[in-house]
């Protein structure tokens, strides 16, 4: 197949369990799909929950939801400035640049809608809980059922919410398959007989209940096969929603480390000014006097950059992309890697291990494992699994009926009924979790 029939597939306006919608001049399926990820409950949520700093006082702070936003905003450019040569490249007809840039920046902005509470913090909980729980033993399990729990994972999260979650009439969101696929970093299950090298198998993107939902994404895109049936090569434009990640939550997250204290002013407009290069205006630099906003001058030249070395390096081996060789960050291949390292040096070593970070993830652990607790012991009594007391019987009540099965009862599946209650637990917002938790153990009582 020629690279225009191959990137005409990969850009399947499909909608899968909906059919194929063609939008309008005006408003494309890939601009409809950016609208519902914005009208959801699950994409408000994100405004509590941690980027970096959990629970911060700050109004300057980043939250998952402004993240999310400057990171579709930077897919946006950097999937256009991609689109335009792609197009002149291989004569692509009835697409616009703007239709990459679409795409990209629908799936950044969902990129995190998965995340559980106090960021990844929250994912290390609820895997801990999960293998020391007794529950997995407890149920007759498959080897992969069993490692969606004990690998759990906020991407898979994720593709759940989006395809099945929210609008569960629908079912889910009924994004388009071009859409699907470019949110989905890591296209494969929880277990493999084999373990996948490259950075698109270092995490798994839907587990065994959705398996089958990502399956037709892929058919539909035309996705490489690495495992026939199970797993597969990313999306091209994966690899710039990556970027987008990248590129925002490191120089963010320094601007933001700068502002709270943790990191010296001057310390970060060095970082940023090497990122940045030869784009910075010295004059320009020099007549800004107050450091927040030098900081901000240099954030937006380093990201400008980032940007244009990653096209670089994307548009430099696309054909190794198209066929599923290449799997690196494209920065990694690029000039600003030497000076990126730098600042996630620096990241590693005082903003990501800054002690109000600390304390408030470590405490995640209790909250997240206590509620984790509190209703799988609800369901599994209901089920057969234990004493059914007055409090499981409250729990119950407690639970929400869309993690519930028929009849407003907990499914028979144990593998569906867990899932459902880590799917409740990893929907709340930080502020949320800790006011039920409060509550259910009997520290804040309701007025």
């Amino acid at each position: 197949m020629g690279k225009r029939k191959i990137w005409e597939k990969l850009l399947s306006a499909e909608r899968p369990g909906a059919g194929k919608t063609l939008g309008s001049p005006e408003r494309t399926a890939f601009q409809q799909d950016y609208d519902r990820i914005v009208f959801t409950s699950a994409f408000r949520r994100l405004k509590d929950k941690t980027q970096v700093f959990p629970l911060s006082k700050s109004d300057y702070v980043r939250t998952r939801l402004t993240h999310s936003l400057e990171a579709s905003c930077v897919g946006r450019s950097l999937g256009a400035v991609v689109g335009r040569e792609i197009i002149a490249r291989h004569g692509l007809q009835q697409v616009e640049s703007g239709d990459f840039g679409a795409i990209v920046a629908a799936a950044c902005l969902a990129h995190d809608i998965g995340n559980p509470p106090f960021g990844h913090a929250g994912e290390d909980a609820i895997r801990e809980w999960f293998r020391n729980s007794g529950l997995l033993d407890r149920h007759p399990f498959s080897p992969a059922q069993r490692a969606d729990f004990e690998r759990y994972e906020g991407n898979a999260q994720g593709f759940r919410i989006v395809t099945r979650l929210q609008s569960p009439a629908n079912p889910g969101l009924q994004l388009t398959s071009a859409v699907l696929a470019t949110f989905t970093k890591y296209p494969r299950p929880s277990a493999l007989d084999v373990e996948l090298d490259g950075k698109s198998g270092k995490k798994f993107g839907f587990f065994q209940h959705d398996a089958e939902s990502f399956s037709a994404v892929a058919a539909s895109t035309g996705l490489v096969e690495r495992i026939p049936g199970m797993a597969w090569r990313r999306h091209p434009l994966a690899f710039l929603v990556e970027v987008a990640d990248d590129t925002c939550y490191l120089i963010v997250d320094l601007e933001d480390a700068a502002k709270l204290g943790f990191v010296p002013y001057r310390d970060a407009e060095c970082l940023l000014g090497e990122l940045a290069g030869s784009s910075v205006s010295g004059c320009r630099l020099e007549r800004l006097h107050d450091p927040k906003e030098r900081l901000e001058y240099l954030r937006a030249k380093a990201i400008g950059r980032l940007l244009e070395s990653a096209a670089a390096v994307f548009l430099e081996n696309e054909a190794t992309i198209l066929d599923g060789q290449f799997d690196n960050d494209l920065l990694d291949k690029s000039p600003v890697a030497v000076p990126l390292q730098a600042v996630l040096k620096l990241a590693k070593e005082t903003i990501y291990t800054a002690r109000p970070a600390l304390e408030i993830e470590t405490a995640g652990f209790e909250v997240l494992g206590a509620l984790l607790g509190l209703f799988t012991s609800a369901v599994e009594a209901a089920t057969g699994f234990g004493r059914m007391t007055t409090r499981e019987r409250m729990l119950l009540r407690l639970l929400p009926s869309q993690f519930l099965g028929y009849g407003g009862q907990p499914d028979p599946d144990p593998y569906v009924r867990l899932l459902q209650i880590a799917d409740f637990v990893a929907g709340m917002t930080d502020s949320y979790a800790v006011d039920l938790y409060r509550k259910l153990k009997g520290f804040d009582l309701p007025a």
